[in-house]
């Protein structure tokens, strides 16, 4: 098959750089989203997210008349859904649950245009067996053809999984060059899906079952946070025995069989924070490590928020004449990680949103990747200079570029990343 015509369900942060790759290298897409303002900013040519070398990417791409944006699903070769997971709403739950509403909804709007010998692929990060749904659910819609059976090598329709792997800020150049990990349902869908990624992806295509490829993404963000939980825990001790972290951990990296990760206010994004939960939901009494590790790093935020009382508490002692409608806080970085404006879960935001609701007018913040002077889930933005050079206490929560640029600011500094010791 050549795939000439390839529909991506969800033009989000990879999404969209999955389609505009596919356009680069020639192929006709159609990218479908429920956001009607980034079906029109993508068909001007515009992206509607922040990521290095995907601006020029899609304006080519729709220049070249090979990516067009739509609210409705079309007839293609092949279908990438690329939508989220989140949890459900449902704060009685002990342990989150997966929510696959949105990719239920993507098998729905895709069923009517299917045709035989279609190949449909799950890229969203899912609990095991939720490709196997994906298949369930189209069967149903689509009692004329039939889907993969595992065991079994004939079927209409194609599904495998094949879960994104890369960092932001990077995935222009990760789509490329890193390997990808392919789950079909059957040997055949995973051939299928070699063949699609083959494409443009330089990596290997490394091929596995379908609950092996789910498996795998989990697995790798578990231990990258249970890896951060580590570093996280250990601040906190060295916070309460008055020692540096960052040199200590800066030590013992120099043996030639450790490597510490880096502490930081907590763990954010739509992977790390999220996935190794769905590991947990599934398996509560075993994954024991990997849920001590999540409130780990979800207890984070919390005792950065502690810090910064502390810090309100010595700035006043210290300047009696003072009160907290006339002095003056800033946090710097509300996105989930450096250099990008990627909001989703991030620790930062929530932040800077506790300690707006605690200081109000006398806490600004700043992200330098989102427009300045307008609010952002509850938290005012200003512009960073004019907050370094006035704040009284300044609060480094993501270590982005303008701010590592910068020398130690005067006043008094909570440092969670540790670049102005």
């Amino acid at each position: 098959m050549a795939f000439d015509t390839i529909s991506v369900i969800g033009l989000g942060y990879i999404g969209l750089p999955t389609a505009a790759m596919f356009a680069a290298h020639g192929k006709k897409v159609i990218g479908v989203d429920v956001n009607q303002h980034a079906v029109d900013t993508i068909n001007r040519g515009e992206i509607h997210i922040v990521e290095p070398d995907l601006d020029a990417l899609v304006a080519q791409g729709v220049a070249k008349g090979r990516l067009r944006a739509v609210a409705v699903p079309e007839p293609a070769d092949a279908f990438l859904i690329a939508v989220p997971t989140p949890f459900e709403n449902d704060s009685s739950l002990s342990v989150p649950k997966p929510d696959l509403k949105y990719i239920q909804a993507a098998c729905s709007s895709i069923a009517p245009v299917l045709k035989k010998g279609d190949l449909v692929i799950l890229e969203s990060t899912s609990p095991v067996g939720a490709t196997e749904k994906v298949v369930e659910w189209l069967a149903a819609a689509r009692e004329d053809l039939s889907f993969p059976v595992e065991g079994a090598m004939n079927a209409d329709i194609f599904v495998a999984h094949c879960p994104e792997r890369v960092l932001p800020g990077h995935v222009v150049r990760e789509l490329i060059e890193n390997d990808r990990v392919i789950g079909g349902i059957t040997s055949a869908c995973s051939k299928k899906a070699v063949e699609l990624y083959k494409v443009f992806v330089q990596g290997d295509c490394v091929v596995t079952n379908a609950r092996t490829a789910e498996m795998a993404k989990l697995t790798e963000n578990a231990s990258r946070d249970v890896s951060i939980a580590f570093a996280n825990e250990l601040s906190i001790i060295c916070d309460e025995t008055d020692i540096d972290v960052w040199e200590l951990i800066a030590l013992a990296n120099r043996h030639p069989r450790v490597n510490i990760l880096q502490p930081g206010p907590g763990v954010g994004g739509h992977c790390i924070a999220v996935d190794p939960w769905f590991i947990v939901s599934r398996s509560p009494e075993s994954a024991r490590l990997i849920k001590t590790a999540r409130e780990v790093n979800d207890s984070k935020p919390l005792w950065v928020i502690e810090k910064v009382k502390l810090a309100v508490a010595d700035f006043l002692t210290a300047n009696p004449k003072k009160s907290i409608s006339n002095m003056r806080i800033a946090c710097y970085g509300l996105a989930f990680k450096p250099d990008i404006d990627d909001l989703r879960e991030s620790p930062a935001l929530n932040i800077a949103r506790e300690l707006t609701s605690l200081y109000g007018t006398s806490l600004v913040s700043v992200e330098p990747n989102i427009e300045a002077n307008m609010q952002v889930n509850g938290v005012n933005l200003s512009k960073f200079d004019g907050a370094y050079n006035s704040s009284d206490i300044h609060v480094l929560l993501v270590d982005h570029k303008e701010f590592k640029a910068k020398s130690k600011p005067v006043g008094l500094v909570v440092d969670t990343k540790g670049i102005w010791k």
